[in-house]
């Protein structure tokens, strides 16, 4: 149900960008459409585990490969995007009259297609060792669809972390960084502007947000333990932990900028309510019909000529 919500918001946002060209020519909203497009293919994906895992138990090793890179791929894409975001707030604020240079359509797709490379990488190497330490037997298995289990050897477990760290510490930052520039622009010019409020808000989401993506890196340590205190609600403890790290922060995308941002939701609500601004014509002979039954002058009843 969380997750079939999630999908017609997402899938309406999406919609509501791709029909307004002031949207998909801002990379303000390039940006926040690419995270709406990421967030609905990581919770697809990570719900699709959970169910499988408690349905079929063992799938084949190669679909259970596509399946876990892939949301690997979308977790690692967030906090990075997440990044972009903010740094894109602060040149709004910073530098807003090398604003419209700065943040082309052009380099927006070119850093997001860089985020792609790099959250890629992971993944694509964890496959890559397990190719070479791993006999070809292997990849014919049905195993449980859980990523310690389909990269088994330990050099994957401490190369994540060591990429994971310092791709998170980057991050934290970034938004660190922002976050300050932000205030202190706002102090220096001595103004209370309403989008200087907005950026350093925005910014500060962004933060509350890296804090629950890198719930994912403690998650798999912490459920293990408290299984092993608790093994009679392991179903339970595992469904706090798939909604605290994948469904809470999939609801903040929407919030931050769907909600948030005023023209957005002027043309989302209009949008959702199906009014669009559309010129009804009516043929002249139903007119006519109209008026004669009404007993109206089709002088009085006609529009006037321009």
């Amino acid at each position: 149900m969380v997750w079939l919500t999630l999908s017609i918001i997402n899938s309406s946002m999406v919609h509501t960008f791709l029909h307004h060209s002031l949207f998909y020519e801002n990379s303000r909203y390039i940006m926040f459409i690419c995270m709406v497009v990421n967030d609905a293919l990581q919770l697809t994906l990570v719900t699709t585990l959970y169910v499988v895992s408690y349905i079929f138990r063992k799938i084949h090793v190669s679909v259970c490969c596509f399946l876990v890179m892939t949301a690997v791929l979308t977790t690692r894409s967030t906090p990075l995007i997440l990044a972009g975001m903010a740094v894109e707030r602060f040149i709004a604020i910073c530098f807003p009259l090398r604003y419209s240079h700065m943040c082309t359509v052009s380099r927006t797709l070119l850093l997001i297609g860089v985020i792609l490379i790099l959250t890629a990488t992971p993944p694509v190497t964890d496959l890559l060792i397990t190719i070479l330490k791993e006999p070809p037997s292997f990849f014919h298995r049905a195993i449980f669809c859980d990523q310690s289990i389909l990269f088994p050897d330990p050099s994957i477990y401490y190369k994540n972390c060591v990429f994971d760290g310092l791709y998170l510490s980057f991050v934290a930052l970034t938004l660190l960084y922002t976050y300050v520039k932000i205030i202190l622009t706002a102090q220096a010019a001595s103004t209370s502007l309403a989008s200087v409020k907005r950026a350093r808000n925005t910014v500060l989401l962004h933060g509350v947000q890296l804090l629950l993506c890198m719930l994912a890196l403690v998650v798999p340590s912490l459920q293990a333990a408290l299984i092993s205190l608790f093994p009679q609600l392991s179903l339970e403890i595992r469904y706090i932990f798939f909604l605290l790290v994948y469904i809470i922060p999939r609801f903040m995308s929407p919030v931050i900028y769907g909600f948030r941002d005023e023209l957005f939701r002027k043309y989302w609500i209009r949008d959702l309510s199906c009014q669009s601004q559309k010129t009804i014509r009516v043929r002249p002979e139903a007119l006519k019909e109209a008026c004669r039954r009404n007993k109206v002058p089709w002088e009085a009843c006609s529009p006037p000529s321009v």
